[in-house]
């Protein structure tokens, strides 16, 4: 029998890829080039959403 994955929600801002390496174009002192790591604002670099059953809501 095939193994099935546990369904994990993959945020959908980032598509599951939370940090990314953007090279800039630029060199530095060493010749090696200039990258930025960007990590991902909504799911704040886990790459998964909160379930809904976590939320807290607040009011009415």
């Amino acid at each position: 029998m095939p193994q099935h994955a546990p369904n994990t929600p993959v945020c959908r801002d980032c598509d599951g890829f939370p940090v990314v390496a953007i090279t800039t174009g630029s060199s530095n002192s060493d010749g090696s080039r200039a990258t930025l790591r960007i990590t991902c604002r909504a799911c704040r670099g886990t790459g998964r959403t909160v379930r809904r059953s976590a939320l807290v809501r607040v009011g009415r």
